[in-house]
């Protein structure tokens, strides 16, 4: 026979509560849970369930591409990052404030795991964030064939409360690439939040852009009241290059060989042939004790031999 409560429940759509009702029930049997305090309980369970939805839903909106938490950076590597700051970004409060970031450093220093950690921060925290490299932002605004095209493609960018541009100075941008970029920067300051990393210093990016006015527009925007971090040390990149190179060689070295038989060391050494006693140091051969066949002294006799030789 159905449950009536089931029954509600998925008419009500509360799949969070309906999964954890018959474990409330006994719970609140067993234990004389009073009737405020259940209900208590069980509208967390929902809640909690619509939470980590809405948490998945959103990070797959996010579009992190290698997403991996501040807690697997390896600090130790480059002290010289300021973990402090970088750990305060991930509360989330310059995107309360609306304010914009820059990650600045040479490549491989680990950036974009800084911003795609701080995104998903920003996400726990109830923030709708998007993540793309800036030439796909630029690309995708160039390519649209319609006014409405367009229009929709900048409404993407435009309405998350925090953007991360990823990979600026990577390349050169295509002609009127600076206009796409400058148009989203301008509206999305004092709007939204910005977060960029790039490999190269600012005073470059006037050449990288193609158009110096633009790029003092866009600078003149981001710097307003921005956070610049800015990363120095060596290449993680390089550093697990050579780790895995290193792995590569050893696995690839042969494994070393096995204790060679006396018959083996013979074959190899030109020595005695198999079944023939080896001689060792401090002992004589068999050989150097036999007498010859004509009857001659053995070899091996100390009165034919040279004296305190050290056999």
């Amino acid at each position: 026979m159905p449950d009536p409560l089931q029954h509600a429940c998925r008419q009500l759509r509360l799949s969070g509560l309906a999964a954890s009702l018959e474990l409330r029930l006994h719970e609140a049997a067993s234990h004389g849970i009073p009737h405020r305090q259940f209900l208590e309980l069980l509208f967390q369970d929902e809640l909690n369930v619509r939470s980590h939805r809405s948490l998945e839903r959103r990070k797959k909106l996010a579009q992190f591409p290698d997403l991996q938490p501040l807690e697997n950076f390896d600090w130790q590597f480059n002290p010289q990052i300021n973990r402090a700051q970088i750990f305060q970004l991930a509360t989330a409060q310059f995107v309360r404030e609306r304010r914009d970031v820059l990650l600045l450093g040479p490549p491989g220093l680990g950036k974009s795991h800084i911003a795609q950690a701080i995104g998903y921060a920003a996400l726990r925290a109830d923030f709708q964030v998007l993540y793309c490299s800036v030439f796909e932002l630029v690309r995708e605004l160039q390519a649209d064939p319609t006014p409405a095209d367009a229009r929709r493609t900048l409404a993407r960018y435009l309405k998350p409360d925090l953007l991360c541009l990823d990979d600026f100075g990577m390349k050169s941008f295509p002609p009127k690439g600076a206009e796409a970029l400058l148009e989203i920067i301008v509206r999305r300051h004092r709007n939204r939040s910005t977060l960029m990393t790039s490999n190269r210093p600012i005073e470059e990016w006037g050449a990288l852009l193609g158009d110096v006015p633009a790029a003092t527009a866009i600078l003149d925007r981001l710097l307003e009241g921005a956070e610049i971090v800015r990363m120095e040390g060596r290449s993680y990149r390089l550093r697990n290059a050579a780790m895995m190179a290193g792995a590569r060689k050893k696995a690839d070295k042969p494994e070393n060989p096995t204790k060679m038989e006396a018959g083996d060391l013979g074959r190899s050494t030109g020595g005695p042939p198999d079944g023939a006693p080896v001689a060792r140091r401090g002992t004589l051969s068999n050989d150097r004790c036999a007498s010859s066949r004509d009857g001659s002294t053995p070899i091996g006799d100390p009165a034919s031999s040279p004296k305190n030789t050290d056999w």
